[in-house]
Order: C-alpha cells, then sequence, then structure tokens
C-alpha cells in the first residue's frame, strides 16, 4: 500500500502542524543551520534513494520502499526548517496555485 493512500486527508497545513507538535521544543532549541545540515543530510539520503531506483532499473521492494522513507524524510525536515524559521509553507506554495505567478518550465 503506497504512503498516500494511507493518509488521504492529510494537507500540506496538517503535516506542518504535525511536525510543529511533535519536535517544535527540540528543533527550535537546535537553530537554522543545525537543522539546515539535517535536511541536507536528507537530500543526500534521498539522492542515494533515486539512484537505487533509476529509470530502467526494476528496484527491489526494499528499494522503493527506501525511497518512499526518504521522500518523507526531506519533507518532515523541510517543514521542521519552515517551522523554525515562520514560514507558512501552504501560503509559501500558493505561488504555485495562483494563476498567473509561475509560469513556464525550468530547462
Amino acid at each position: 500500500m503506497s504512503s498516500s493512500s494511507q493518509s488521504p486527508g492529510l494537507t500540506l497545513t496538517g503535516f506542518q502542524n504535525l511536525i510543529r507538535d511533535r519536535y517544535f521544543a527540540t528543533d527550535s532549541l537546535r537553530g537554522t543551520p543545525s537543522t539546515f545540515m539535517w535536511f541536507i543530510e536528507e537530500i543526500g539520503e534521498l539522492s542515494t534513494a533515486l539512484s537505487n531506483n533509476a529509470a530502467g532499473k526494476s528496484p527491489s521492494p526494499d528499494e522503493r520502499a527506501n525511497l518512499e522513507e526518504e521522500f518523507a524524510d526531506v519533507l518532515a525536515w523541510l517543514a521542521t526548517l519552515a517551522n523554525i524559521n515562520g514560514v507558512d509553507l501552504a501560503a509559501a506554495v500558493a505561488k504555485y496555485t495562483t494563476p498567473g505567478k509561475v509560469e513556464g518550465v525550468k530547462d
């Protein structure tokens, strides 16, 4: 079962609040520089998982599960960074949901 089917009603705001409720006390004491380092470490782990799930290759169930786990970890650390810096992620992504704000694609 994919993780998206396990929590179909979870919004970006709900996820950010869940991370805040569970981790804010510790995260805010750690501060932005150290938290950013944890975030970058998770991006590295996601990079490795993406390599293990490269197009044209059939990943094992464990490799696929690890890929999903690393995406979740990156999202959680991003929410942590947003929380300790007073950024509402749902409001921030409005630039992508408001017509005319972001157009085109990057090459």
